[in-house]
């Protein structure tokens, strides 16, 4: 290829793929299916990326060391404290769960898509896996109630390696198996499993623990350390790989796992930066992967296709999900839960872009991984949401509040959101804050605002953040956290006083959170009225009681939330007017 079209093609895959990442959060729809479709119209149908004439023999490599940042960031999100809960039923889903979900899939790919008996085994190892990319937003979208949250996760990032090595593995015993005996090859492959484990475990941990003593010992500029770590996880990926075939993955998430769960230095910034590098990569890669799609080997399979995949949903996921967490003490409507909750992503995409160089159908086993991962990700993401809702896990449009602060101002807003049945948690480091709320019936959470133990609170029900602290600087960086659970329009702050002057510090709104209530309610403002006397009060309006009458009456109230008769909580914001209607109940801050 000329220089100028390598160009046009390098910068349309990236553009085209944040751009149905973009498209995608505007609809509300998985981003995988327009990063799909975008893919498919780019390569097969117009031709206009051809990605292995782009990059050649690279482009294989180039998939390898996506997928090893991709896992590494999936696995900093992992907390080993939530193992407590979930250890017994996470480590049956991680073995018997695998096993079964790969028996059967392959039994499927024989029997309905008419594989051969080695193309039916490695395509099951490789449909083993879930997808992280795709389990974390419906997970942060449908916000579950329980264990099922915490698991779906913890096995979305675990079983990618487990999935990938299972199925290199696999393909090197069927290939065995044809020039030696069964027995044996299957012998090489249980070893040659436990050994890419084994490596790939230590590796990473050495890794994990020498970019720790580098950070903790300041060996690293500040603006370094996240190109560091990024040459760290290609580094430690490619030594564990040339020590043993495909131990990279491994190596990357145990090395991700120990840097998450070690509390010498902060992996803050690292985290961050891999996150928004991982939605690049994940956006290039099916992009990328898809325009490489034979549509003609699926329109080959025919009602085969349809048939398969329902095989896969219909059967090998509840039939596993239900045997694996058989007496494991999940209750039987999160166990319904899972196993309706298993998208596959952009693991199984790549792994099976790897094989199929080296299989004689390559492109039917390639197109009936995407059948599955096209599938799948529809299905679930369409339903997932609404049978978590049927089961009690979920609500629809969550209208809880965690609140940073538990102050006597941040508890009488909390117990008057209960008296009116909306959830309400709050989070403070104060211990004699948290044993007041505590004595007042409030939900409690003892911790940092700030910290990563903040990933450990339960939010389900939740879909606000009030930051809310004395300390107004750390109400902007709180609202930064809490940008990174919830949506942006649903982060609230506290009025910044300019000092001195006791008005607000004006132009940081817009950029670090909306302000809560009024522009001159500052955390001080608020402390005088309740200090005066004041209550907050909920109060019914009707035809007879309008707003008007309400004003008339408490000249000096100052307006809180507006909770509507669908129970819709509005918060009173700088930003927006808000006129409540006759039918809503106002909830103000009023004398006594």
């Amino acid at each position: 290829m000329e220089e100028q079209p390598i160009l046009v093609a390098l910068a349309s895959v990236l553009v085209l793929g944040i751009g149905s990442q973009w498209l995608a959060s505007r609809l509300k729809l998985p981003s995988i299916l327009l990063l799909i479709i975008a893919g498919i119209i780019a390569g097969p149908v117009t031709g206009f990326i051809d990605p292995t004439e782009l990059f050649g023999d690279l482009l294989l490599p180039m998939v390898s060391l996506a997928i090893a940042v991709i896992l590494f960031e999936g696995a900093m999100t992992l907390k080993l404290s939530e193992l407590k809960l979930i250890g017994r039923p996470l480590f049956m889903i991680l073995t018997l769960g695998v096993a079964l979900t790969w028996g059967l899939t392959a039994a499927g790919a024989y029997y309905v898509l008419q594989f051969g008996v080695s193309e039916s085994i490695v395509l099951g190892a490789v449909l083993s896996v879930t997808g992280p990319t795709v389990v974390g937003p419906l997970l942060q979208h449908i916000r579950p109630i329980g264990k099922v949250g915490p698991l779906a996760r913890w096995e979305g990032i675990v079983v990618d390696p487990i999935g990938a090595v299972l199925a290199v593995l696999t393909f090197a015993a069927t290939r065995a198996a044809r020039t030696s005996q069964l027995d044996a090859a299957a012998m090489d492959a249980a070893k040659g499993f436990f050994v890419t484990f084994l490596i790939g475990t230590v590796l990473g941990l050495v890794a994990a623990f020498i970019l720790r003593e580098v950070l903790k010992r300041h060996w690293v500029s500040d603006h370094l350390d996240t190109p560091l770590a990024l040459g760290f996880v290609i580094l430690t990926f490619t030594a564990a790989n040339v020590l043993h075939h495909e131990a990279g993955l491994v190596a990357v998430t145990a090395m991700g796992l120990a840097l998450a769960n070690q509390r010498s230095v902060s992996v803050t910034r690292i985290l961050h930066f891999k996150e928004n590098l991982t939605v690049l990569l994940i956006s290039s890669l099916f992009i990328v992967l898809t325009a490489r799609l034979n549509l003609q080997s699926i329109g080959d399979f025919g009602w085969r296709g349809i048939a398969f995949l329902a095989v896969v949903i219909l059967l090998v996921r509840p039939i596993s999900v239900m045997l694996s967490t058989l007496g494991c003490g999940l209750p039987m409507n999160e166990r319904l839960f899972l196993s309706w909750l298993a998208p596959r992503g952009i693991v199984a995409a790549a792994v099976a872009s790897v094989f199929a160089a080296d299989m004689p159908n390559g492109d039917q086993f390639v197109a009936a991984a995407f059948i599955v991962i096209v599938g799948t990700v529809v299905v679930y993401g369409l339903t997932a949401g609404q049978l978590a809702r049927k089961l009690g896990l979920s609500v629809a449009n969550p209208q809880g509040i965690l609140i940073a602060s538990a102050h006597p101002g941040a508890r009488a807003v909390a117990k008057a959101l209960l008296a009116q049945e909306i959830p309400v948690r709050v989070v403070d480091t104060n211990r004699q804050n948290i044993r007041a709320a505590q004595m007042e019936g409030i939900p409690t959470f003892f911790g940092n605002i700030l910290s990563e133990q903040v990933d450990d609170i339960d939010l389900g029900g939740i879909g606000k953040f009030f930051a809310m602290t004395r300390n107004s600087e750390v109400n902007l960086l709180a609202i930064q956290r809490g940008h990174e659970l919830f949506d942006r329009k649903e982060c609230y702050r506290l009025s910044i006083p300019t000092a001195g002057s006791g008005k607000r510090e004006v132009g940081h709104e817009a950029l670090m959170g909306r302000v809560l209530f009024d522009e001159d309610v500052t955390y001080e403002e608020l402390d005088r009225r309740f200090a005066v006397g004041s209550v907050v009060k909920a109060t019914k309006l009707s035809d007879e009681f309008t707003i008007d009458h309400f004003k008339t009456k408490y000249p000096e109230a100052l307006p809180l939330f507006v909770l509507d008769s669908d129970r819709t909580l509005t918060v009173i914001t700088t930003d927006a007017e808000v006129e409540p209607s006759p039918s809503d109940t106002v909830i103000a801050l009023v004398p006594e």
